[in-house]
């Protein structure tokens, strides 16, 4: 991240534009935001240089392939040591089945989302790995029935006036 960028409404078409579509070019992403390209690419390269623009990826069906299992889990530590969180993070950073790790304040330390082909995938990551991880005191868990809602980045209001 080389530093913070004002944002204004046309940096703000081309978020909401590329969260909307990543692969949309940069030629039709400049006739949205009503720039040229050139200046576009380099509002886009400016973005990604300030962090805003994390990255692109595709948008994966956890079902077609092969994973039908989503399973959160609720995860207490014994200690709560900076040195601890980070261990922990980095252990979850390198299992491909937890596709979300978030730390959280209160009575649970963190909350995982675990993806598994079926529940004996599931089962098996949760009492090999998981639950006997260094520093784990606790997994309460919950598998999800279906999901109503899956949006990507944050809410980008294209409306200057309401800011």
């Amino acid at each position: 991240m080389t530093g913070k960028i004002k944002i204004d409404a046309v940096d703000r078409q081309i978020l909401h534009d590329l969260q909307e579509d990543g692969r949309i070019t940069n030629v039709d992403l400049a006739k949205r935001a009503g720039i040229s390209a050139p200046p576009c690419l380099r509002r886009v390269r400016g973005l990604e240089d300030a962090g805003i623009i994390k990255g692109y990826h595709a948008d994966i069906d956890a079902d077609a392939m092969g994973y039908s299992v989503n399973v959160f889990a609720f995860v207490g530590l014994t200690s709560q040591a900076e040195s601890d969180l980070q261990d922990f993070e980095e252990l979850v950073s390198a299992w491909p089945q937890v596709r979300e790790c978030h730390m959280l304040m209160g009575e649970t330390d963190f909350v995982l989302k675990i993806v598994a082909q079926d529940w004996d995938d599931f089962q098996k990551f949760l009492t090999s790995k998981l639950t006997p991880a260094t520093n784990v005191s606790h997994v309460k868990t919950a598998l999800a029935i279906r999901s109503a809602k899956m949006l990507p980045g944050v809410p980008i209001d294209l409306d200057e006036s309401t800011r």
